[in-house]
């Protein structure tokens, strides 16, 4: 992905430097792609790691779905944001600073922190508050785009 953005942002640059002056070339050139973010929750262990640009990020325990649910297993690209959602499947439960990655499966804080490090959801991954913020403020600053959620057992 770094390659083909390097190589159109190479190309913008050419086409550029045929119509503009110098200054607009560079300054398309010296532009930074986003961050990659990578998402990783461990269900055997029920935590989530985050590394942005391979660098560690965060470190946090998380609840899966409990016996009679299921969180599923994958890796996926997250397709919205809410900063307040409520669940229509269970009872209008609060769902602050979700993540949606399929479905209605999402990343989502929780304020039961008490159960966090065992299952304890219907399916989604709940995190402490704190860190739903920070972890939401993260996507929402360098996009979905740029984002990838990796759930393993």
């Amino acid at each position: 992905m770094k390659k083909l953005v390097a190589l159109m942002t190479g190309l913008v640059a050419l086409v550029l430097s045929m119509s503009l002056n110098v200054d607009a070339v560079q300054a398309v050139t010296t532009a930074k792609p986003p961050p990659d973010i990578e998402i990783r929750i461990d269900i055997s262990d029920q935590t989530m790691t985050v590394d942005v640009d391979g660098w560690a990020y965060g470190r946090w325990r998380v609840s899966t779905a409990r016996k009679g649910y299921h969180t599923p297993a994958g890796s996926w690209r997250p397709f919205m944001l809410k900063e307040m959602h409520y669940s229509r499947k269970y009872d209008n439960s609060p769902m602050p600073y979700s993540i949606f990655f399929l479905g209605g499966y999402a990343i989502h804080a929780t304020n039961d922190t008490r159960l966090l490090g065992r299952p304890a959801s219907h399916g989604c991954v709940r995190l402490h508050p704190r860190h739903a913020a920070k972890l939401y403020a993260l996507v929402k600053k360098h996009g979905l785009r740029a984002t990838r959620i990796t759930i393993v057992n």
